[in-house]
C-alpha cells in the first residue's frame, strides 16, 4: 500500500506540466475492446474495486427490442483489463441486452471469482421474494432502472420495487436522461433506500455543474442516501476525447461535494461507443486526478464499494 501511494504522489508532483506529458510507462499488452497497452501512471490500492463493467455472450439470448449488442466480451477478456488496469474487485452490471435474464453476469461472477465480484441485475416488478433471496445469494446487490433505453423496467417501476430492494439491503442503479431527471425529481427524493447514478448522472454539457440534473443529483448526495458512478465520461462529453475536459469538471464537483459516495467504474466494455473505443488506463488516470488526494482515491476505490457492495474490509 506505502508503495502504491508513493507511485501515485509522484505521478501527482509531476502533474503541474500539461496533462499526460511523455512519460515511460510499462507495457501492460493489449486488451479487447480498450484502445492503447500502457499501464495507467497510477497505481491502485489493495483492494481497488471496478464499479461498472458488463460482460457479453453471444451464446445466450437477446432481449427482444434491445438496441446495444456488443461482439463477445467475457471473463478472460475483463482479466485482461484487470491486469492493465490493477484493480482486484469489480460489480458485474446487467446490460439491457439481456433483459431479466441474468444468467451470463451471474455465470461471470463465478468465472472471475465470487468473493471479489458482485452483479447488479434486472428484474421484473412482480418477482417473488423467494427469487429475490436466491438472487441475493448469488452476489446480487441492486437493481439496474436503465432508463434511457427500452426494458421491462420504467420510471414507475422505481416506487414499486425501491421498498423491496431497500428491505434487502440493496439499491437502486439508475440511468436515466437528463430530461427524465428533471422530471422526476421529486420521486427520486421520496424513494427509500440507497440511489445510484451511473455514468455521472448524464449531467448535460456544455451547462454542467450549472445545469438543472446536476443540481438535482447535487441535492440527493446532501440528503446522503445517493452515490455517483465516476464512469463513461463519454456518456456526457461534448469536448470529447481524449481528455473529456467538461465531463471531468463534473466528476471534481462531485468529488468536492460528497468523496465519501462516489465509486469509479470502467465501464468496460464500452458498449455505448461502437466505433471509437476509449484508452481504459487515460480514463483511470483522469479519475484519479479528480480523486485529488491519497484518501479520497483509496476511499472512492476501495472503501466505499465495500460498503456499498458489502465486500470484505481491506486491512491497511
Amino acid at each position: 500500500m506505502a508503495a502504491a501511494m508513493l507511485t501515485r504522489r509522484t505521478v501527482l508532483a509531476g502533474l503541474s506540466a500539461p496533462l499526460f506529458p511523455q512519460v515511460a510507462t510499462a507495457q501492460a499488452g493489449e486488451v479487447r475492446w480498450s484502445t492503447g497497452s500502457e499501464k495507467p501512471r497510477f497505481v491502485p490500492p489493495a483492494g481497488a474495486t471496478d464499479c461498472h463493467f458488463h460482460t457479453y455472450d453471444k451464446n445466450y439470448p437477446i432481449a427482444k427490442g434491445a438496441t446495444l449488442l456488443p461482439d463477445d466480451a467475457l471473463p478472460d477478456d475483463y482479466r485482461a483489463l484487470q491486469r492493465r488496469i490493477g484493480t482486484t474487485r469489480g460489480v458485474i452490471v446487467q446490460p439491457s441486452t439481456y433483459g431479466t435474464d441474468n444468467r451470463l453476469q451471474i455465470a461471470s461472477r463465478q468465472a472471475l471469482g465470487a468473493e471479489n465480484f458482485r452483479v447488479i441485475g434486472v428484474l421484473a416488478e412482480d418477482i417473488s421474494n423467494a427469487e429475490l433471496r436466491r438472487l441475493d445469494e448469488q452476489g446480487v446487490r441492486g437493481v439496474r432502472f436503465n432508463l434511457g433505453f427500452p426494458g421491462v423496467l420504467t420510471v414507475n417501476s422505481l416506487p414499486t420495487l425501491a421498498p423491496r430492494l431497500a428491505d434487502l439491503g440493496w439499491h437502486c442503479q439508475i440511468n436515466m436522461r437528463p430530461k427524465q431527471i428533471e422530471d422526476n425529481a421529486d420521486l427520486l427524493a421520496s424513494l427509500p433506500g440507497r440511489l445510484v447514478f451511473d455514468h455521472l448522472a448524464q449531467v448535460p454539457q456544455p451547462a454542467g455543474v450549472e445545469s438543472a440534473p446536476y443540481k438535482i443529483i447535487r441535492g440527493l448526495l446532501d440528503r446522503g442516501k445517493t452515490w455517483v458512478k465516476l464512469s463513461g465520461p463519454y456518456v456526457s462529453s461534448k469536448q470529447g476525447a481524449p481528455d473529456y475536459a467538461d465531463a471531468g469538471a463534473v466528476a471534481t464537483a462531485y468529488v468536492k461535494a460528497a468523496p465519501e459516495r462516489m465509486v469509479w467504474g470502467s465501464d468496460w466494455p464500452h458498449p455505448s461507443e461502437r466505433d471509437n473505443k476509449p484508452d481504459d488506463a487515460r480514463l483511470f488516470d483522469l479519475f484519479a486526478q479528480c480523486a485529488g488526494d491519497d484518501i479520497v482515491f483509496k476511499r472512492i476505490l476501495v472503501d466505499t464499494p465495500a460498503e456499498l457492495y458489502g465486500f470484505p474490509k481491506v486491512e491497511p
